[in-house]
């Protein structure tokens, strides 16, 4: 009883420092490097499938690679044919995890776990970040080694014998593989297990494979429970790596007796074996579907016919080779901001839509693109400031100045309509609901400050005397509007219309709504002042 608690403690710390892990690098890294990791992802599907390899160790987690896949996918942000290479890399880069456990990194865990707890202890960001992750890494095989230490005793159990050798029927193998690893979200963890119990005599690499195949197969629940909060474009991602795992499964039952023989030739090793069949199944599958990739694309278009747009990760315009034209480089930055621009406005519409028709999909892909905003908003400005350093005209000099203010403008726009997801979530999570007078105001405030945004953006685009006007005009009246909004909430509550628990809400939408039509007022005020300036836009 006691090894059964130890086992299964070993397990649980496993999976929460693996969840731990992959949440750490990804604060730490998936707004910049991972980000940076992506742009060779569309560059060839075979750079695709190393860009995923990367991110999965990085995670440690080929699922935590999956359903970022199918955020930045279902969120414009990575076409639908540049993730499949990811979707086949990442699933070749997590079986490093269970080569970790053959080479016995379990038994060096404890000093990784000092290790990076003495880096994390110390408070400074350069050293605790990475403290932290290798924490978690050494936690993860620290659990492991619980396995194995809590396992040995089934070396001497009927029961445990008499399971592993009359589970000879291979579906029944692929079965049990693919549910525990559907209910676990890892395919490591059971592929981990079963080159523990090899490691104690209790299964042969013939009747692992099986169990290994489900394994694999069941890491596709993980994109399938991410694409049912997503749109068309993420759920095409899911559908691709359901579609590549169940194809390799059906492939390798074919061969399993032969492919048993082969992995028996390369080592004598029962452990090393059934890490080298993860490896292999995974490589294969990679290297068969890789040359199709195009042809299963317009496949999977056709079982999923609605195409998105798709914008991208990184810099378009900006490049430090315009820094000795600075009219250009100007003219760049305008272009990279009108693109940051179109990602808060849609950022900014999907987020009210929540507030109308909650969903939960539209809220990760929000988050997802607030990040490419923020990222967006660092390369703008350290561009700039390259610019800065060369010499201006007087003209010049005053839209760089005015650009570095837009920018972040436009930056807080993506902030406020973060803000709106999230009371949207609360609202939904809470079950609260707006009176119709409240609705009413609501809507009365949204289509000003719509038009509002739209307005700013086509200054960002275009310019135009006639839209500042509007704007400015269109922003005395949302003030004017919400103060309103806020007396006659405050009179409904009084009067037992309105719901005591919707009121902080209610009013947070306003305020962040007047705020985001505060920036619209800003943006107007920037391009009156250029064009006042006697330098057109």
């Amino acid at each position: 009883m006691y090894d059964c608690i130890t086992a299964a403690t070993g397990l649980v710390l496993f999976l929460f420092a693996m969840v731990r892990l992959t949440t750490t690098v990804r604060r730490t890294v998936t707004s910049i490097r991972t980000r940076e990791l992506f742009r060779y992802a569309v560059r060839t599907p075979l750079w695709g499938i190393i860009t995923g390899i990367l991110i999965t160790i990085l995670f440690q987690s080929s699922s935590a690679t999956t359903v970022l896949t199918v955020g930045l996918v279902s969120a414009g942000l990575l076409s639908f044919f540049h993730s499949l290479g990811v979707l086949l890399g990442a699933d070749i880069g997590t079986t490093l995890t269970v080569q970790f456990v053959v080479w016995r990194v379990t038994d060096i865990s404890p000093l990784l776990l000092i290790g990076g707890a003495l880096l994390w202890a110390t408070g400074k960001k350069r050293l605790a970040s990475p403290g932290e992750g290798i924490f978690y890494f050494g936690l993860m095989f620290f659990g492991l080694s619980l396995v194995t230490q809590s396992t040995e005793f089934l070396r001497e159990s009927p029961a445990a014998l008499r399971f592993f050798q009359e589970t000879t029927d291979p579906l029944a193998g692929v079965l049990i593989g693919c549910v525990f690893t559907a209910l676990v979200q890892s395919s490591a963890v059971l592929i981990a297990l079963l080159v523990i119990l090899a490691g104690h005599d209790l299964v042969t690499v013939e009747t692992a494979l099986p169990f290994v195949l489900g394994a694999n197969l069941g890491t596709a629940a993980t994109a399938i429970i991410a694409a049912t909060a997503s749109n068309s474009e993420g759920r095409r991602v899911a559908f691709s790596h359901t579609f590549f795992k169940a194809a390799g499964v059906a492939l390798f039952l074919a061969v399993l007796s032969p492919f048993a023989t082969v992995l028996k030739t390369c080592s004598t090793s029962v452990p090393q074996q059934i890490a080298l069949s993860h490896i292999v199944f995974n490589l294969v599958v990679a290297v068969l579907f890789l040359p199709f990739l195009p042809v299963f694309a317009r496949f999977a278009l056709r079982i999923i016919p609605q195409r998105g747009e798709t914008l991208p990760l990184w810099p378009e315009f900006i490049d430090d080779r315009l820094l000795s034209e600075p009219e250009a480089a100007l003219e760049a930055t305008r272009r990279e901001m009108e693109r940051e621009m179109a990602l808060a406005r849609h950022m900014y519409t999907l987020a009210v839509n929540l507030v109308i028709k909650f969903q939960p999909g539209p809220v990760r892909t929000i988050g997802y693109m607030e990040s490419v905003v923020n990222s967006l908003k660092r390369e703008i400005g350290g561009f700039l400031r390259l610019v800065s350093e060369h010499p201006l005209s007087e003209a010049m000099s005053k839209r760089l100045f005015f650009y570095s203010s837009l920018v972040n403008d436009i930056e807080r726009i993506a902030d406020h309509a973060v803000n709106i997801s999230e009371l949207a979530e609360l609202k939904e999570q809470n079950g609260i609901c707006f009176s119709e007078a409240a609705d009413r105001d609501l809507a009365d405030i949204l289509a000003l400050v719509n038009a509002n945004l739209e307005d700013a953006f086509s200054l960002v685009k275009t310019g135009g005397e006639e839209i500042i006007l509007n704007i400015f005009t269109r922003e005395e009246l949302v003030d004017r509007m919400v103060a309103d909004a806020e007396t006659g909430h405050l009179e409904r509550y009084h009067r037992g219309i309105c719901l005591a628990e919707a009121g902080p809400i209610f009013i947070d939408i306003l305020v962040n709504l007047e705020r985001i039509s505060d920036h619209c007022e800003n943006i107007a005020e920037y391009f009156r002042d250029l064009a006042s300036g006697g330098e057109s836009h």
